[in-house]
C-alpha cells in the first residue's frame, strides 16, 4: 500500500535535516514509541506498541535511513515483527525543499504486511498506516532538536 503526505515547517532546511537524524527526536514522534537504540551512525532498534483495530502487539522494529543526499532527501527502511500479530515493512521517501525560510518536506512512503494484521481488512490498515504516518510527521514537524 501507498501513502504520500507534505507538511510546511517554519524553519530552515538544515533545521529539519538535523532532526531527521536525532534519535530523541525520532523517539518522541515515533507513534507508540517504547525504545529508540542507535545502533549505527544511521540505525536504529526500536519497541513500538500499536493497536491495529482490535490486534494490539509490540513490534521489535530495525529503521535504518538510507540514500543520503544531504540536506535534500533521504529513505527510511523499517521493519518490524509483532510475533503471533504479524509483521510490517516500510520504505519512505523523504524529500527536503527550501521556499523561503520554510521546508516543504514530502514523503511517499510503500508498506508491506502479513500475519493477523494483514486479515484485518486493507480499508482498516490502510486508514491505520495513514494516520500513524500522519501523527509521526505532525509530531516531527512541532519538535525541535532541543526540545
Amino acid at each position: 500500500m501507498e501513502m504520500t503526505g507534505e507538511y510546511r515547517l517554519d524553519e530552515p532546511r538544515g533545521e529539519v535535516w538535523t532532526r531527521l537524524f536525532e534519535p530523541d527526536v525520532l523517539r518522541r514522534c515515533i507513534p507508540g514509541c517504547k525504545e529508540l537504540t542507535q545502533t549505527g551512525e544511521n540505525s536504529f532498534d526500536a519497541k513500538v506498541q500499536l493497536k491495529i483495530g482490535p490486534v494490539s502487539a509490540t513490534f521489535a522494529a530495525t529503521v535504518t535511513i538510507c540514500d543520503i543526499e544531504a540536506p535534500a532527501s533521504c529513505r527510511i527502511v523499517g521493519k518490524g515483527n509483532g510475533g503471533i500479530a504479524g509483521f510490517a515493512k516500510g520504505d519512505c521517501a523523504v524529500t527536503l525543499v527550501e521556499e523561503g525560510d520554510s521546508t516543504i518536506l514530502t514523503y511517499r512512503a510503500e508498506t508491506e504486511i502479513g500475519g493477523k494484521i494483514a486479515s484485518l481488512g486493507s480499508r482498516l490498515v490502510q486508514a491505520t498506516s495513514k494516520k500513524l504516518a500522519d501523527q509521526f510527521f505532525t509530531a516531527f514537524s512541532e519538535q525541535s532538536v532541543d526540545t
